[in-house]
């Protein structure tokens, strides 16, 4: 069956400071127990919280399928050098070798394990901004495993001249993606109708309506 959650970063960061103030706020006094509610007010505890969900979500990875959507902004750059730091942390305090452990970091390092996909418009900033993701990535020690050109009116029929000459500005976007900075390469035109449901989803993965590029070859979109 299909679930479906999102980490609201408020609602993580309100349970985080519940779940510090029973434990360690427990055996303070008034003035304590003030300072930690201080500290708990500090803009680093929302990344700690939201850090803290996500590791939940990535645990679950180990029993079941998850599909994370999330995108490149600055916070989730934050997200990626708190997890960063975490495995840093753990490795650092671990010395015995025969210590199994795996963190998140790791998890996500795992091309066995994941599979990052990186969504983005046929357009010059989209593709830049992918780019730059993609090499944030990468310094990580993450690989991103394909890309997916979404909504792209080269791969869709239209008689629109207007339409006509903007597919023909996507076709440089395209070819960068292709021989720049991915390894495979999925098309996906854009639709006359929002894909909702299964029977939809399931038919974007006919040849005649997505046109994987991979490497210069057809193939079908996975999604």
């Amino acid at each position: 069956h299909l679930e479906v959650s999102r980490i609201d970063p408020q609602a993580e960061t309100e349970r985080y400071r519940q779940h510090v103030l029973v434990t360690k706020g427990k055996d303070l006094d008034a003035e304590g127990r003030a300072m930690l509610e201080e500290d708990l007010r500090s803009p680093c505890t929302e990344e700690i919280a939201v850090f803290q969900a996500f590791s939940r979500i990535i645990r679950e990875a180990g029993k079941k399928f998850v599909v994370m959507d999330t995108a490149p902004t600055g916070h989730t750059l934050l997200l990626l050098d708190a997890t960063g730091a975490y495995h840093r942390e753990v490795t650092r305090h671990i010395t015995d070798s025969h210590v199994h452990y795996t963190t998140p970091m790791m998890q996500l390092q795992d091309a066995a394990r994941t599979k990052v996909m990186i969504v983005t418009l046929a357009e010059t900033t989209p593709v830049l901004e992918a780019a730059n993701l993609q090499e944030d990535l990468r310094r990580a020690g993450i690989e991103p495993w394909a890309w997916l050109i979404n909504n792209s009116l080269s791969a869709a029929p239209t008689a629109s001249p207007l339409l006509k000459q903007r597919a023909a500005f996507e076709l440089t976007q395209i070819e960068a993606v292709r021989t720049r900075y991915a390894k495979r390469v999925a098309l996906v035109p854009m639709q006359a109708e929002e894909p909702i449901g299964i029977e939809p989803l399931l038919a974007l993965i006919e040849p005649r309506n997505g046109l994987g590029l991979g490497s210069a070859k057809p193939r079908k979109v996975a999604l």
